[in-house]
């Protein structure tokens, strides 16, 4: 239906989710191609760092690309253990600083996976992971140098600490951004798949009311006349063949409005073929009343509706001359239609006695009517009248809000 295709709202998919190869990742896949990617720059880029800074730290050895490759290796698991992985490559990183090994970028697979421990929700463990490593980088570089290689080496400067901060923060910073904003699509995803289930209910129950107002009203009117044909099939046969000409003309009718509300799941937002009933068509309905041997006097006049308040006084009118046909022991039934106050009041009336327990209609007609009322802010008020015989009484406003519509 048309009210399930709920408009995207937000930045475009591929911010929200990252590249293709990142969703598959999230996806519960093993993050094969990143893993590759970042453990080879990492390869190349401390090789790249150690030929820039030729004595002033210790040469690579085989020590230290062991170092490089585990950090880079452990990110394969990001996903699956974001706390292990992001303490894992700080403690690489933290014994590749204290070995004395080139400043490089070793540094990017903690960031990396402090940055996915935030995302999935482990932010204390991600911070803790961070917060150990610079700790260890302030011991290194400024007591613990002196008996660490590279032997000759002297204390780093106290600004570059704040430039090591700086970087913490940024990471943490953006980490703590990415996550507040992925919670929050995902709640507004949430909220736009309830949204949209309850439009889908919401159109499934008027469809079902539709149905039903058109069904049991017309398959009312044939049940009556097809047993009057039955009746005076051999006795009266022209009485017998106007019985069988009100089935086919009713038949044919109901299954036009039928037609009518099915298509309107077949071809979502089109305009409807036909125009939906109003209270324009009550002498239609008033001669359908007729043909099931049911008297029907109308008092008073509608003034102009809008479409939705037109349809459901229709309907209401329709299933309570219904419920006179199936429940009542009467022939006679009454409709007045007032408007004051900005409401119209719809007052249908019979005489009874009753012919069932139900009689009034007590099913799904009523509920019916009670939802077409409370939809448009108005109410239904139904019962036996102290006098006898039944009263079903609606009151319709004439102006519909916005968001009622």
């Amino acid at each position: 239906m048309e009210e399930q295709r709920v408009p995207v709202v937000g930045p475009p998919q591929w911010w929200r989710s990252g590249p293709s190869w990142w969703r598959q990742e999230e996806q519960g896949r093993w993050p094969w191609r990143s893993t590759v990617v970042v453990t080879a720059f990492v390869l190349l880029g401390s090789n790249f760092a150690a030929k820039e800074q030729v004595g002033e730290r210790a040469d690579l050895d085989a020590f230290a690309r062991v170092l490089l490759l585990v950090a880079g290796l452990l990110l394969l698991w990001r996903h699956r253990y974001p706390v292990a992985v992001a303490f894992g490559t700080a403690g690489a990183a933290m014994v590749y600083l204290g070995a004395g090994y080139p400043y490089g970028p070793v540094f990017l697979t903690v960031a990396i996976s402090c940055f996915n421990a935030i995302v999935a929700g482990h932010r204390r463990a991600a911070w803790a992971a961070m917060g150990t490593l610079w700790v260890g980088h302030v011991l290194v570089a400024h007591w613990l140098y002196q008996w660490l290689p590279p032997s000759g080496d002297s204390a780093a400067p106290w600004g570059q600490e704040g430039v090591v901060a700086a970087w913490v923060v940024a990471i943490v910073a953006l980490s703590e951004l990415v996550r507040t904003r992925r919670e929050q699509w995902a709640k507004e995803r949430a909220e736009r798949a309830q949204a949209a289930r309850r439009r889908a209910d919401e159109e499934r129950l008027r469809i079902a009311r539709e149905l039903h107002d058109v069904l049991a009203h017309s398959i009312s009117v044939i049940n009556v006349q097809a047993g009057v044909g039955l009746a005076l099939l051999d006795s009266d046969p022209e009485q017998a063949r106007t019985a069988l000409t009100t089935i086919k003309a009713q038949s044919k009718e109901a299954l036009g409005e039928v037609r009518q509300v099915l298509d309107t799941l077949r071809a979502p937002g089109d305009a409807p073929r036909a125009p939906a009933p109003g209270l324009d068509r009550l002498p239609e309905l008033v001669d359908q009343a007729a043909g099931a041997g049911l008297t029907v006097e109308v008092h008073g006049t509608p003034p102009p509706l809008p479409p939705g308040t037109d349809l459901a006084a229709f309907r209401i009118v329709q299933e309570a001359l219904t419920n006179v046909v199936r429940h009542s022991g009467s022939r006679h039934a009454r409709v007045h239609l007032e408007h004051e106050g900005g409401a119209l009041r719809i007052r249908v009336d019979d005489d009874g006695p009753a012919t069932g327990a139900d009689a009034g209609g007590s099913g799904n007609g009523l509920a019916g009517m009670r939802e077409r009322a409370a939809a448009l802010g108005g109410t239904i008020e139904a019962g036996p009248r102290a006098d006898g015989g039944f009263r079903v009484l609606a009151v319709l406003p004439l102006s519909v809000k916005e968001d009622d519509r």
